[in-house]
């Protein structure tokens, strides 16, 4: 087989050790397709099609037809593929499960790498909640972990969800459950404290453990917890996560919802973002301190200001709005 030097979507070069470039081709062949059908899909990338067919039916590659996302390189040969149909050798694709803000937001990425819809996903995984005494799809968040993940084209939904379960029982293990018991928490509140502080965080580690601590001490005192990630959450939430909100003003900390931690006391009802394991482990192991109070520091952005006292937290609340209108962030 002799790949002809065309792109397309399932093309992409690759720079190879002698400093050429090698051709990639990745190309689907759905469920139940037919000699032809495959045919048809890597007509554009093959030099003598006549030829490859001549070696596909010599071999019944027809009878024997795998459904899967498949690779070959330029200078591959004719029966190297045909075996690679017939055997089912697929390429997996990553993943990338971001910190989606609900369960829908992520299926419509996986779906689009996926043979199966994203109505075939969202019917499933409403089953699946319901078969564990839940309402919907999006009660499953807390089973999925924001981190880069393996799959095949042809997994189905059952498949994906019981990857990320197996994770999920994995990394609950006898050490984090009874860190989970003494911090007096239920595993969704666990979460959803873990969400508020990956996103306070921004993702970054070194300041998680300081704000799980924080978050702690405000809610063992019953003060309301003030995130302002749960307000943005919890107006997004009604947008279908569409509107982008750089600033938060007074009128929206009063925002109608359970999730919002300015007008409710206590710990949201869920997550606001699926968490990475980190974060989660940095609120079983959360610091002792005395802190009540973080604001944003425009002297070191994506970092915070500690402090236990409301004078002090006043002055660097009012930097940190000062700063804003200095570079006119609305």
């Amino acid at each position: 087989m002799k790949l002809k030097n065309e792109k397309s979507n399932y093309s992409f070069f690759r720079i190879a050790p002698d400093g050429g470039r090698i051709f990639w081709i990745y190309f689907l062949v759905p469920k139940d397709a037919n000699l032809d059908q495959v045919l048809d899909s890597i007509k554009p990338y093959i030099a003598d099609m006549e030829a490859f067919r001549e070696v596909a039916e010599s071999k019944h590659l027809g009878k024997f037809i795998k459904a899967g996302r498949y690779r070959v390189k330029e200078g591959d040969d004719n029966t190297k593929l045909v075996n690679m149909l017939k055997a089912g050798l697929q390429t997996e694709d990553t993943f990338r499960i971001k910190d989606f803000d609900d369960v829908y937001q992520m299926i419509g990425r996986v779906a689009r790498k996926t043979q199966v819809d994203s109505l075939g996903f969202v019917t499933v995984f409403d089953r699946i909640a319901q078969e564990k005494g839940l309402t919907s799809a999006e009660d499953l968040k807390i089973y999925f972990f924001s981190d880069t993940y393996q799959f095949y084209w042809t997994v189905t939904p059952e498949e994906f969800f019981k990857k990320f379960e197996k994770d999920y029982n994995e990394f609950w293990t006898e050490e984090r459950k009874a860190k989970e018991q003494k911090l007096g928490l239920t595993r969704e509140q666990i979460y959803a404290l873990a969400s508020i502080v990956q996103k306070e965080s921004g993702g970054k580690e070194d300041e998680q453990k300081t704000i799980a601590g924080l978050y702690l001490n405000r809610y063992e005192k019953g003060m309301k917890l003030q995130s302002d990630p749960t307000v943005i959450y919890a107006i997004n939430k009604e947008h279908n996560f569409t509107k982008q909100i750089k600033r938060i003003y007074n009128k929206d900390l009063k925002h109608p919802s359970p999730y919002n931690t300015y007008a409710n006391a206590g710990i949201p009802p869920g997550p606001i973002c699926m968490v990475n394991k980190a974060a989660v482990d940095n609120v079983l192991n959360a610091e002792k301190n005395n802190y009540i109070f973080m604001c944003a520091d425009p002297e070191r952005l994506g970092y915070h200001k500690f402090t236990d006292s409301d004078i002090e937290h006043a002055k660097n609340a009012k930097a940190y709005h000062e700063w804003l209108d200095k570079n006119k962030i609305k």
